[in-house]
Parts: C-alpha cells; sequence; structure tokens
C-alpha cells in the first residue's frame, strides 16, 4: 500500500468523519471507497464497482451471498 497525504477543508474532514464512524470503518478506508467508485471499471468485470462495498455484518455472508443480495425467500 502507498501512503499519501492529502489537505480537507474543516467540514469535508467533519463529515467523512461522522460517516466512517457511521459506517464502522476507517476514515482512510472511507478515501479508499470512495475513490473506488471515482475509477473507471474494468468494462469486461462491470460488477467489480461494486466489489467490498457491501457489508453485511455476518462474517459467515460469503456462505449466503444470494439471501444478501436478493433478500431471504419467502
Amino acid at each position: 500500500m502507498i501512503r499519501m497525504q492529502i489537505s480537507l477543508g474543516e467540514e469535508e474532514y467533519d463529515a467523512a468523519k461522522k460517516e466512517a464512524q457511521r459506517l464502522g470503518i476507517s476514515l482512510a478506508e472511507l478515501v479508499r471507497c470512495s475513490i473506488r467508485t471515482m475509477l473507471a471499471v474494468d468494462e469486461k468485470k462491470p460488477w467489480m464497482r461494486y466489489a467490498g462495498m457491501v457489508e453485511s455484518g455476518d462474517s459467515q455472508s460469503s456462505q449466503h451471498i444470494d439471501d444478501i443480495v436478493y433478500g431471504q425467500k419467502d
């Protein structure tokens, strides 16, 4: 990983910090996620735009991903 330094206005910083806290992630992870959404997507893998963006809070979520994505069957 490459370390970098950025400058934010006070309002941007406060808003980003609050959003990261709301999501339960670090400020650095919020910035990484935000950058990923702005970058070009490999046209052969359009689903990659969403990779790593869905959090269920369930450590076993990969075992029942269809339920998470499409909802529980009635």
